[in-house]
């Protein structure tokens, strides 16, 4: 029986596409309903009378105008005792004396400084580094100068989860919504990037997080001895720090609209796509099982695409079978970002999350690792 089915396939190698389709989709909906449906049973840590000081670090370089706008919004939190530290990373404006200026009026604000030398290269990390040294509280929540908090709670919120079994809170970074495509798609990338680390998280697999609206204890820093093992890389001050130092008990997930960070969004898809490259330089940093299960999930996608169409093609008689397949899926993956989104206050991508699924975002995820792979090789990646 097995010989003639082997000589079946040999002869009609098109039958092995109808189970590879269903296989694909068995594993979409391994990681559909059982990691990323745990969105749908999320519930806040119910807020405690205990708020613990916090040090918000501000990381800044060149950013007068971003600090003059949103700075304010960051140094009048409704929280009870917290500072704010910016650092100035050797910037060329008047961002020091805007710094300066605000100073006068919010007595919780500091800053330190980096002065430029052309002898001396360095990156985000020596900043970011210079600003966990200079916080005085143990818990250290850090954002950028281009982000701004989605309201007045944001440091309340994102403190919920400031207990003694948690070193690490992730919370969400999103975009300012603005008319036109590319703006529609940076944000459901982001978007789904944080449905990935939200709901890796509450399965017990925590594996990343983002710096412009991440949380962590500074005992958790010097005792990792902070960004030493990678010191040497563009980024990963956020993600390969994390994924170093994440455990399935130390991390907690704050999902939110009040906890919440807006950003401006990039302004061009060359722009974009070089923020996109630099993040993905640190995904070979990744454990190995979290990298397993990132690329089984993004491939098995890919392959239920590709072999849906194909069963249409070669298998007409059974067309209906794998369009209620392939409807049944897409159903379920937008349950779970309308869910999502809704938590989030994100708006106007639900349907269009349909095209980028299938035709963008792996694409552009494939061509920025072949473009990091050719760049590395060749040495020239800055």
């Amino acid at each position: 029986m097995n010989v003639q089915l082997f000589d079946l396939l040999i002869q009609k190698p098109h039958l092995i596409i109808p189970g590879i389709f269903i296989l694909a989709f068995l594993i979409q909906m391994i990681y559909y309903l059982g990691v990323y449906a745990r969105i749908l049973f999320y519930k806040e840590k119910a807020e405690t009378s205990e708020l613990p000081p916090v040090s918000v670090v501000v990381y800044a370089r060149n950013e007068e105008t971003n600090l003059e706008n949103h700075l304010p919004s960051v140094l009048e939190q409704n929280y009870p005792e917290y500072e704010v530290i910016v650092v100035n990373d050797a910037s060329s404006d008047d961002s020091d004396m805007v710094i300066t200026r605000l100073q006068q009026k919010y007595q919780h604000l500091q800053f330190t400084e980096i002065n430029s030398d052309q002898k001396f290269i360095h990156g985000k990390k020596l900043a970011v580094s210079l600003g966990i040294k200079k916080a005085k509280y143990e818990w250290i929540l850090f954002t950028d100068a281009d982000c701004y908090p989605a309201g007045k709670n944001w440091i309340r919120s994102m403190a919920k989860n400031f207990d003694e079994k948690t070193s690490l809170v992730l919370g969400y970074g999103g975009y300012e919504t603005r008319p036109g495509l590319l703006n529609n798609l940076i944000r459901y990338d982001t978007f789904t990037i944080a449905l990935q680390y939200f709901s890796y998280a509450l399965a017990g697999f925590p594996y990343k997080g983002v710096g412009r609206n991440l949380a962590y204890r500074k005992k958790l820093f010097y005792e990792n001895k902070g960004f030493a093992s990678h010191y040497h890389l563009n980024s990963g001050e956020d993600d390969v720090f994390m994924n170093q130092n994440v455990k399935k008990h130390n991390t907690r997930v704050q999902i939110s609209k009040e906890s919440s960070v807006v950003s401006e969004p990039p302004e061009s898809f060359s722009q974009w796509f070089k923020r996109k490259r630099r993040h993905l330089s640190t995904a070979s940093f990744c454990r190995k099982k979290t990298k397993w299960r990132l690329l089984i999930e993004i491939y098995s996608r890919i392959i239920f695409y590709i072999f849906f169409v194909l069963s249409l093609i070669f298998f007409t008689k059974y067309m209906l079978y794998g369009i209620g397949i392939f409807v049944f899926r897409e159903i379920i993956q937008l349950i779970v970002y309308k869910n999502l989104m809704n938590r989030l206050g994100e708006k106007y991508f639900l349907l269009l999350s349909i095209i980028y699924d299938i035709l963008v975002i792996p694409f552009i995820n494939s061509m920025g690792l072949i473009k990091n792979k050719v760049y590395s090789n060749n040495h020239r990646w800055k």
